[in-house]
């Protein structure tokens, strides 16, 4: 796991070269495919941050979107990248709310740092770390959002527990992940695409809702947008933690 782990970092590291050196950056299948990317947000959201921030957008989706955020909440990206959520985030959250962007890779931090400073962007805060032990206190989240990360992780029952942590009660989940139908087995996800491509390590409809439930959340939500290889979706995931549960 953790050989795996070093081989996501160095795709994501020589991602943020790319960017940093003028090229753009891609998850997927392949290193131009259109299923990922900035092309994912709508053309106002992309022409209002710096172009290294769309440049090294590498997800399936757009969480901020889908998360629904609120002026004054706190939110946590998991797998920041170069910060362009981040950056949306802290748009749609205002002054009095707070963005925070965790990632476990050096130059995609240092890419992140340097955009929110061209965008200024004063409501942002960059941890380094991994998403199964996020480095904030319990219940000091109102929203976590995640692009394309999850299916990258090595333990995702770790990740689900940790985005319940810290999130307070009554808090949400907007992420887009890549999600396998459920009739494809582990070997079959593997020949569509590597696991650093986003592909070979997505979860299936039914263990994405499992891993969810288990992990205490409720009003599940999993939702296919479009198709990224065959049987395999990007797809929106809601859920929230009970407004009652303060563990």
């Amino acid at each position: 796991m953790a050989d795996l782990r070093e081989t996501v970092r160095e795709r994501y590291a020589a991602a943020a070269l790319k960017v940093t050196g003028g090229e753009t950056a891609c998850c997927g299948p392949t290193e131009t495919d259109e299923n990922f990317g900035s092309t994912l947000y709508a053309t106002d959201e992309r022409d209002a941050l710096p172009a290294d921030a769309v440049a090294a957008s590498l997800g399936c989706g757009n969480p901020t979107a889908v998360a629904e955020l609120r002026e004054g909440e706190r939110v946590l990206d998991l797998g920041s990248g170069g910060g362009i959520d981040v950056l949306l985030s802290a748009r749609r959250v205002g002054p009095s709310g707070k963005a925070y962007g965790l990632d476990m890779t050096d130059e995609m931090l240092a890419l992140a740092v340097a955009n929110a400073e061209q965008a200024g962007a004063t409501n942002v805060e960059f941890l380094k770390g991994t998403i199964e032990a996020i480095p904030l206190p319990a219940g000091t989240i109102d929203v976590v959002i995640s692009n394309c990360v999850i299916n990258l992780s090595v333990d995702k029952p770790a990740v689900f527990a940790e985005m319940f942590r810290v999130l307070t009660p009554g808090g949400r989940i907007g992420v887009t992940d890549v999600v396998a139908e459920d009739h494809l087995s582990s070997a079959q996800r593997a020949e569509r695409g590597d696991h650093v491509g986003c592909i070979a390590g997505a979860l299936s409809f039914a263990e994405y809702r499992a891993g969810l439930l288990a992990a205490g959340f409720t009003g599940v939500e999993i939702t296919a947008t479009h198709p990224v290889a065959d049987a395999m979706h990007s797809a929106i995931v809601r859920a929230v933690k009970p407004a009652g549960d303060t563990a």
